[in-house]
């Protein structure tokens, strides 16, 4: 038996794990790699469908602390991540977060990711987790003398509270809530340092806590409890991949990569196109000018089955006009849906098929979200 435990905490080879995994495993969750970290999927007496429902309905946490972090700080630090990454930094006070893209001088997306502005000379920067490290290589390798790129992966978790009743799940944490979208508020939790943020990644109305390890677990156990007792769920990152499906929010390396650039995936209102300088700036506003080859939409199936990420899209003649990106079941609208690029040229609405390993699933283009959005709520 002390073999069989032994191994049960032993971590998958290679992989990382957040402060909580202890919890997760505590729980009974199904874990795997995401990114690199073993992290759980779906917790048992939930599952991904009860999971979304509770997010969708009441409230969830999530634990998404294999996200990265990055400290950029120094004289002008605001000023020089501006001059790298797609949004413009100007359009934001302290205090307030943004989403903005790292890309390469071909204007390919090598990641995209939340700035925290802290001030002038201080930034919080929170890319995937899969692309942190490039990111701040690209970063502190541009860096100007006096501009410090930190990598803080360990010394910070992130939770995730999402949903119609997650302003009284962080109230009754002792969390502050007043905040409008996209802005933080930096305090303490039982003397320990704290970021709070109206952020999220599911459509709902949520915040995400970034503390330190032994905070994020007092953090997740209090949350938690005030979940509980809302009738509210831990959740997976399996329901939160049909939660930003719903949404049609980018994943990176399925919507987004650097074989696809900004202006493909229609997050083209993440660039500061007025902007001097950034990276990837000439080949995007050269493909803005132009016209992309193909532009992400979405896909309703119009019958039953579930399309899949990498399958073919088709024209009533058989054409190939697209390629699903991302596929799944979604859980409130209890039919298949799917992300895609496909060709500029075809209106919404049009009548299509994906070819679903030989079988033809008819659906029907449409534009994202699939469900209403309630993040500003």
């Amino acid at each position: 038996m002390a073999d069989a435990d032994t191994a049960a905490v032993r971590p998958a080879a290679g992989l990382r794990r957040t402060a909580l995994f202890k919890r997760h495993l505590a729980m009974g969750a199904k874990l795997a790699d995401f990114g690199g970290w073993e992290m759980p999927i779906e917790y048992p007496g939930g599952g991904v469908l009860r999971e979304h429902e509770a997010v969708r309905t009441r409230v969830g946490i999530f634990d998404v602390g294999h996200l990265g972090k990055l400290a950029v700080t120094g004289a002008g630090a605001a000023a020089f991540v501006d001059q790298c990454l797609t949004n413009a930094l100007e359009k934001i006070a302290p205090g307030r977060a943004q989403y903005t893209l790292c890309c390469d001088t071909g204007g390919g997306v090598v990641d995209d990711l939340i700035a925290y502005l802290r001030g002038d000379d201080d930034l919080l920067l929170v890319p995937n987790a899969a692309n942190s490290a490039e990111v701040a290589r690209r970063l502190a390798a541009a860096a100007p003398p006096g501009v410090t790129v930190t990598d803080r992966h360990d010394d910070l978790g992130v939770l995730a509270v999402q949903g119609p009743a997650s302003e009284d799940v962080a109230a009754a944490a002792g969390l502050p809530v007043a905040l409008p979208y996209m802005a933080f508020a930096e305090t303490t939790w039982q003397g320990e340092p704290v970021i709070v943020c109206r952020t999220g990644y599911t459509g709902e109305h949520g915040y995400e806590v970034l503390a330190g390890p032994e905070a994020t677990v007092e953090l997740w156990d209090s949350l938690l409890a005030a979940i509980r007792q809302r009738d509210g769920l831990p959740c997976g990152l399996g329901a939160r991949d049909t939660l930003r499906t719903e949404m049609g929010y980018p994943l990176h390396g399925n919507e987004l990569s650097t074989e696809i650039s900004a202006v493909q995936a229609e997050v083209g209102w993440a660039v500061g196109w007025g902007k001097p300088a950034f990276w990837g700036r000439e080949a995007l506003l050269a493909e803005r000018a132009r016209g992309p080859a193909r532009v992400a939409r979405g896909l309703l199936a119009a019958e039953r089955g579930v399309p899949r990420p990498g399958m073919p899209l088709l024209a009533g003649d058989g054409r190939q006009v697209g390629l699903t990106t991302s596929g799944t079941f979604s859980p409130t609208l209890r039919q298949g849906i799917a992300l895609a690029l496909v060709d500029p040229r075809l209106p919404d609405g049009e009548e299509l098929v994906v070819d679903v390993r030989g079988r033809r699933l008819a659906c029907r283009l449409v534009r994202p979200p699939f469900v209403p959005s309630h993040v500003r709520d």
